[in-house]
């Protein structure tokens, strides 16, 4: 495949990158300072009456299971925790600003099931690996191919051409963009968040997802980003079958050091959670589970 000569700067230009909400932006900068509580968090959500509603309606889920309503934003964020709340507005605004680009099959809300699955594995795996910045990697799993609609919308020759060599070969999207340009979608949802000014915790997660073999030679300093990496090789949620699976499979026993009948049990979690979680983000559910693909693709 011939390198194609376009810079990803000349891609995401000004005019093209959307505006996070202002609400958004300042939790995050709430996020960076340590001695911000529940009660300075509270007072940019209260101010925006649709994230309000959001953030309630997340934290009375059956996925926290409290035994009574919660009523009030700053109860939440007390017993939930400011970064769980944090991003979830942060994903909800990405959400609300991103394009849905007329591109063959592809469907946000396809992909956006895809990272919804994704960073409650990341979590999950970080947490089982004990690792303190398990939500970081939730939010750095849930936003690793956020940059993909817009490429799609500025790039849509381009992108036939990838999407339909990936189906019909079975490789990384990642690898078709670096022989095409030079770059991947990695490498573009990390200069997003950078734009963004999102935490460099973030677009580090983000940047390096796409390179799990160079993760796992690493020392303890990169497991959170294995973590994150390992997670955006499971199925995309419209996928037959699981091109990538030894490739997960075998990142999943080199990370962890754990018998793969551990990775049943922790499919089933996510299984559960994002059946819990979707309707909250207002996505459906993917007709496939996680084990349902496991089962196919288990010799």
């Amino acid at each position: 495949m011939t390198t194609i000569t376009t810079q990803l700067e000349d891609v995401f230009h000004a005019e093209v990158l959307p505006a996070l909400p202002h609400s958004a932006i300042t939790l995050l900068q709430l996020s960076q300072n340590p001695d911000s509580g529940p009660a300075e968090f509270t007072k940019p959500i209260e101010a925006d009456p649709g994230l309000m509603g959001q953030v309630l309606k997340f934290v009375n889920s059956s996925y926290f299971g409290f035994s009574r309503e919660i009523m009030s934003v700053q109860q939440g964020l007390t017993l939930v925790g400011t970064r769980a709340v944090t991003n979830f507005a942060l994903w909800n605004a990405v959400f609300s600003v991103m394009p849905n680009p007329k591109f063959g099959p592809f469907d946000l809300k396809s992909l956006w099931q895809d990272s919804l699955r994704r960073a409650l594995f990341a979590r999950e795996l970080g947490r089982s690996m004990r690792l303190k910045n398990a939500e970081d990697l939730f939010a750095g799993a849930l936003l690793q191919d956020m940059a993909i609609p817009l490429l799609l919308k500025e790039l849509p020759e381009q992108y036939e051409i990838l999407v339909t060599r990936r189906a019909k070969e079975g490789r990384r999207l990642s690898g078709l963009e670096k022989e095409l340009f030079g770059w991947d979608h990695a490498d573009a949802s990390a200069m997003l968040a950078q734009q963004w000014n999102l935490p460099d915790e973030f677009v580090t997660l983000i940047a390096q997802h796409t390179k799990l073999e160079e993760l796992l030679e690493g020392g303890p300093e990169d497991r959170g980003s294995a973590c994150v990496a390992l997670a955006s090789l499971l199925p995309a949620c419209t996928d037959e079958g699981w091109d990538e699976y030894e490739m997960f499979t075998n990142g999943y026993s080199k990370l962890t050091q754990n018998p793969l009948a551990e990775l049943q049990t922790a499919f089933e979690k996510v299984d559960t959670d994002t059946m819990e979680f979707a309707p909250i983000l207002r996505l459906p559910l993917p007709k496939r589970t996680l084990i349902e693909y496991l089962q196919i693709d288990t010799p």
